[in-house]
């Protein structure tokens, strides 16, 4: 018997039938319960750290103080809900003033915000007292730390490097990279040159092949090169202090772990495993996913995220069946223009020796694709991604016929970007 199971698209759903039998799992993020008072549960952490003396303790002797936030791209952690209790916290308790502190956005390589992007992420009220400064990858004034034992020489903004306290603010998710997001990628690559930014994410790539470096992944943290260059960069700063912050599987906020820049962070890690991880016992020959709709799936960079969660759930050569609207195409030129090495067959020596973060994820993607039969349901047009080895589709019947699901064993995810799948040991 046929069941109908719905997946998010662009702003709508989507229902496809499926015989029953044949579903050997639908895999969920697990059940948490969303902070009630946000602004309670921060002091908390901020008075209660881990492994670290009170934030407030630790600011009032200091001069000045930088506080680190991810940029825009990143405010699906919701930032402006932490960030005017923290200055208050400070002011209040600290007894800093407000040109005491200053607001660095950690935008790695990506363009700094407007004025109006960062009246958002800090709200206007704290943006109209504090003063709030886009970090730079290519400023001139940029300050040397070090170099680490991975030879990353380690370049960061002045504002960061000169203040008496650094507290960064992130969040910790599954990273297909590094591991895990949030914590020590607030300053690389968060407030880092782009030259340190090159050479720790090159480590992405095997040295010996054009494949990804069996290394790193989702989750992986011991021996991954991205994850301990980035730690040894963290370690340079002085005075570091972290919130780390956790969200349920519809982004809404579940736990705030603030203290030891590093100590806090993999215990929010852990929380994070907790939430997404799902243990399955085998994997299946097809997995049937979403991105989980818009914006998850307003492009085929942002969507991916997704396939690189679910993969995990199936068997070399499987079918994998993905809904993505992909409303603004391939996404950013730093992602698709990379089709046009893959289609002259430079792909490798260019991603060698201008390596990007867009450039890997592209580079990947292909890899994945290369593994796995990828059916796309999408508004991007077929001839678009066909180089890459992802066949897309306008018609959703003729997408299922081609599936041939008959006799396969299926998982249903229905919204993979918050999913991580897990066999058993």
């Amino acid at each position: 018997m046929k069941k109908n199971y719905t997946f998010r698209y662009g702003d709508t759903s989507l229902s496809i039938p499926v015989e029953e039998d044949q579903v050997i799992g639908v895999l969920e993020g697990n059940n948490t319960t969303p902070i009630g008072d946000i602004k309670g549960s921060l002091i908390d952490s901020l008075d209660n750290p881990i492994g670290s003396e009170s934030l407030e303790a630790l600011a009032r002797n200091e001069k000045s103080i930088a506080i680190i936030v991810s940029d825009m791209t990143r405010f699906w952690m919701r930032q402006d809900l932490i960030v005017p209790h923290l200055v208050e916290y400070l002011v209040t308790r600290a007894g800093k003033k407000y040109e005491d502190i200053v607001i660095v956005i950690a935008n790695g390589t990506h363009i700094g915000g407007s004025k109006e992007d960062l009246e958002k992420l800090v709200t206007k009220d704290v943006y109209d007292k504090v003063r709030v400064v886009n970090h730079d990858c290519h400023a001139g004034d940029l300050v040397y730390l070090g170099t680490t034992s991975y030879e990353t020489p380690v370049w960061i903004n002045k504002e960061v490097a000169n203040a008496d306290l650094v507290i960064a603010l992130g969040a910790a998710t599954y990273h297909v990279m590094a591991g895990f997001g949030g914590g020590r990628k607030s300053i690389l690559p968060g407030v880092a040159g782009l030259e340190t930014i090159k050479h720790n994410h090159a480590y992405s790539l095997s040295e010996n092949a054009f494949v990804t470096n069996p290394k790193i992944g989702n989750g992986i943290l011991e021996g991954n090169p991205l994850n301990e260059d980035m730690l040894e960069a963290a370690s340079m700063v002085k005075n570091l202090f972290m919130i780390n912050l956790v969200t349920d599987t519809e982004f809404k906020l579940t736990g705030i772990y603030s203290g030891h820049w590093k100590k806090s962070w993999e215990r929010a890690c852990d929380e994070v495993r907790k939430i997404y991880t799902v243990p399955i016992e085998k994997k299946a020959d097809v997995v049937i996913t979403s991105c989980g709709g818009f914006p998850k799936d307003e492009s085929l960079y942002q969507g991916t995220k997704a396939v690189d969660n679910v993969i995990s759930a199936l068997e070399d050569g499987g079918t994998l069946i993905l809904f993505l609207e992909g409303r603004n195409g391939g996404g950013s030129p730093d992602y698709f223009d990379w089709i046009k090495p893959l289609v002259s067959g430079t792909f490798e020596k260019e991603l060698r020796e201008n390596f990007t973060v867009g450039g890997y994820i592209f580079f990947l993607n292909c890899e994945q694709a290369r593994r796995f039969r990828i059916l796309m349901y999408s508004s991007i047009p077929a001839e678009t991604v066909a180089p890459m080895g992802i066949k897309a589709y306008s018609d959703l019947d003729a997408l299922m016929s081609d599936a041939n699901l008959e006799g396969k064993s299926i998982y249903v995810i229905p919204t993979g970007s918050t999913v991580l799948p897990a066999v058993a040991k």
